[in-house]
């Protein structure tokens, strides 16, 4: 297997690789108050990556029965929080 094809099939791998290399030369770029604000965006945009990934992996006949179970489970709520009131 050529480089270029064994590079293109583990791209995930060699961005490990980059990604570690690049924080052991310049450390100075990820510490707390540094130009990538770890504190932020380790805590917040990292997550919501994550789960927007994760969103996007799911089956659509699963996330179409999960829509339409949503508003039907929010009207119900709804209507019941209104009886005793």
């Amino acid at each position: 297997m050529r480089l270029a094809e064994r590079l293109r099939k583990d791209w995930f791998l060699v961005g490990i690789v980059v990604a570690i290399a690049g924080a052991k030369l310049r450390p100075s770029v990820g510490v707390n108050g540094g130009p990538l604000k770890p504190e932020i965006t380790v805590s917040y945009i990292a997550v919501a990556t994550i789960f927007f990934n994760s969103g996007l992996s799911l089956k659509t006949e699963f996330a179409d029965s999960r829509l339409h179970a949503s508003p039907s489970v929010f009207c119900s709520d709804f209507n019941q929080g209104g009886w005793w009131k």
